[in-house]
């Protein structure tokens, strides 16, 4: 059959044409979707690689094959010359956005594969691609007006262009966040998978995503927040990636020991405390100072205020020192270590471990940190020291009452 048959047919057989134009597309639509939709599918679980495996799930093969019979009606909607111009239409303005869908679909698979390639390190790429479907967004709505209106989208884009003010006015966020995202990008600000603080938002967790329009962050407590990228810049906030890469975390916390516990040492307690292997050596250097000084200076040295002397406390922050120093779950070089005296105050006076652990995570990071001061806090006894801590009911059944008068137990 010639061209010219097939013309003569049409011109004789309008309504026969078009029932086989219909026919012809829906055979082709199911061609379509259980032969190529099926084989591009079985063909994506069959190869050993994952990338198209996640092109395919987000094109959605199925849907794709729409674009078949729409192409293939719109080529032959010569068929009814009475309804061509409204199938013509009709048929490009379903190509348009299907094809608008099919880009936003790859797009979400660029986006995935990147996120799970082995060479992605927490910098997001989706903002930028959200603005890539922005604009094609705007691109197929503008052909979409003009296709339906008849006017040319040089019109149309001169329009939108005396509107300026107005989509200002309505993008205003997104103009923000599009900003915002290349600030964030280029200075590093925040990556997913990073631990950030944001108080004014309530904010405490790790960054799930970051896209165009706003940061998720997932909290500890499992509940979401949600920001908008560009108030990130607006905000103060607290980023703990520097905490993860230098590999540890901080210990800064401090015990109180009550002010009237802390004395010079007398010969007998820097005997009994040498027994500590930790702190042998030390005092046997103390200890030959002292006398050193005492066989220099006997006669006119007034004990203890004269010459070198020592305290029970100083004893005991040399011994957190060494305790620290040997403990192999604690940075050594690199990151500060040191235990000093804070200010005395009516809580008595605090002695603050200031160190950084080997791990950065989080379960393991607080057994460490209770394991340390459950130590010292036992151990500040067998220095002579007592801890500060304000009187409990407990204290209080040590006193008796004699003639209105409060004593203290075993007071006369």
């Amino acid at each position: 059959m010639t061209n010219a048959d097939i013309q003569l047919f049409i011109e004789r057989y309008p309504g026969w044409s078009i029932l086989i134009l219909i026919a012809a597309s829906f055979l082709v639509y199911l061609i379509g979707r259980f032969l190529v939709g099926r084989a591009l599918v079985y063909l994506a679980k069959r190869t050993e690689t994952k990338y198209d495996d996640i092109v395919v799930a987000h094109l959605h093969p199925f849907r794709i094959v729409w674009l078949a019979p729409l192409l293939l009606i719109y080529a032959f909607a010569d068929l009814a010359p009475e309804y061509q111009d409204i199938i013509e239409k009709a048929a490009l303005f379903l190509i348009l956005w299907a094809v608008a869908l099919l880009i936003n679909a790859l797009l979400n698979a660029v986006n995935e594969i990147y996120e799970s390639s082995p060479a992605y390190t927490g910098v997001p790429i989706q903002s930028y691609l959200d603005l890539v479907k922005l604009l094609v967004l705007l691109i197929v709505l503008v052909l979409s007006v003009s296709l339906v209106t008849g006017e040319s989208p040089t019109v149309l884009l001169t329009g939108i262009g005396a509107a300026t003010a107005v989509l200002l006015l309505i993008f205003r966020d997104t103009i923000l966040s599009v900003v915002a995202s290349f600030q964030i990008a280029a200075n590093d600000l925040v990556k997913e998978g990073d631990w950030v603080e944001v108080p004014s938002y309530g904010a405490d967790g790790d960054v799930t995503n970051i896209s165009l329009h706003t940061i998720k962050i997932q909290n500890w407590d499992m509940t979401i927040s949600v920001i908008p990228t560009h108030k990130i810049l607006e905000v103060a906030y607290k980023n703990w990636r520097g905490m993860t890469e230098s590999g540890g975390r901080r210990i800064k916390r401090s015990i109180a020991l009550d002010q009237n516990s802390i004395r010079f040492c007398t010969a007998e307690m820097l005997e009994k405390y040498k027994v500590v292997d930790l702190l042998e050596e030390t005092i046997n250097q103390m200890k030959a100072e002292i006398e050193k000084y005492n066989s220099e200076f006997g006669e006119t040295s007034h004990f203890p205020l004269d010459g070198p002397q020592v305290t029970n406390v100083e004893i005991f922050r040399l011994y957190i020192q060494r305790y620290l120093e040997n403990r192999a779950d604690i940075h050594k070089s690199g990151l500060t270590l040191l235990v000093r005296d804070l200010a005395p105050s009516d809580r008595g006076l605090p002695i603050e471990v200031y160190a950084f652990t080997t791990t950065t995570e989080w379960a393991k990071y607080e057994a460490i940190q209770a394991e340390i001061f459950n130590h010292l806090i036992a151990a500040a006894r067998f220095f002579d020291l007592r801890l500060f801590q304000q009187p409990t009911g407990l204290d209080m059944t040590g006193f008796t009452v004699i003639d209105g008068k409060k004593l203290a137990a075993g007071s006369r």
